[in-house]
């Protein structure tokens, strides 16, 4: 039955250290990156909204459109009405139907008038929603620009760096298993609690490379040590010693 080697606990703190380096090497290519990635995605939303906008505005000013020439084809039928009610004006036989056919020649005409308010109104509306449709273009384009700007500088970060954080990121999911178990989950926890994703610090100044709080002299004795996993009483951080860091490279 094969046995699983037991790490002391100076071996767990070179690996624990050892993987904080590499980590600390990927998130230094993540802030040369800076916001650039959220930036892109967000400039990207903002394009796909925009363009949805004005597509919804295209839409909208088609059926205004539609409505107009709707309202033409009626004018168009009115007065071809009202020529034929005319004529017909002039066969009448009695005032009676005179009266009944004036009455449709004076409902056709006020057809006529609705129908070319109807226009009027809607022509006004095509106008607003034609300088909403601009501005939304405008808008997009200068957007688009600024995504072209904006993807430009990230892709040329990547470029430099994309093949160094590739070989990063092996390294960190090798070291990653050489660390024991319960300090991995520790090592995560800190890491995530604090935006430099220090988990690992050494003794600066007698005080924690992390927090800067003080570090008891009888407390430095034991980092020295390497006897027991230290970490600070005030961050939680696991802090080592100086001549240990410096012997760990990546």
């Amino acid at each position: 039955m094969a046995t699983v080697k037991e790490y002391n606990v100076e071996e767990k703190l070179v690996a624990v250290l050892k993987l904080q380096k590499i980590d600390s090497k990927l998130d230094e290519i993540q802030i040369l990156k800076g916001e650039l990635p959220m930036e892109v995605r967000d400039l990207e939303d903002e394009i796909e909204g925009l363009n949805n906008r004005q597509a919804n505005i295209e839409d909208e000013i088609k059926s205004i459109s539609d409505f107009v020439a709707g309202k033409k084809a009626a004018i168009k039928e009115a007065e071809a009405l009202v020529k034929k009610y005319e004529k017909q004006q002039d066969n009448v036989k009695n005032s009676r139907e005179f009266e009944a056919i004036s009455k449709e020649v004076e409902m056709q005409n006020l057809e006529i008038k609705l129908a070319e308010k109807h226009i009027k109104d809607a022509n006004e509306e095509i106008k607003d929603k034609g300088r909403a449709l601009e501005v939304a273009k405008k808008a997009v384009a200068d957007k688009e620009t600024n995504l072209k700007h904006k993807k430009g500088e990230l892709e040329k970060i990547i470029s430099e760096t994309d093949k160094e954080e590739r070989g990063f990121e092996k390294q960190s999911a090798d070291a990653r298993t050489k660390v024991d178990p319960r300090l991995l989950q520790a090592y995560e926890k800190i890491r995530k609690n604090y935006r430099n994703g220090l988990a690992v610090v050494t003794v600066v100044r007698d005080s924690c490379g992390g927090c800067f709080n003080a570090i008891p002299p009888q407390r430095q004795a034991e980092i020295r040590q390497r006897k027991k996993i230290i970490v600070c009483e005030h961050c939680g951080r696991i802090v080592v010693d100086n001549d240990l860091e410096a012997t760990v490279t990546i």
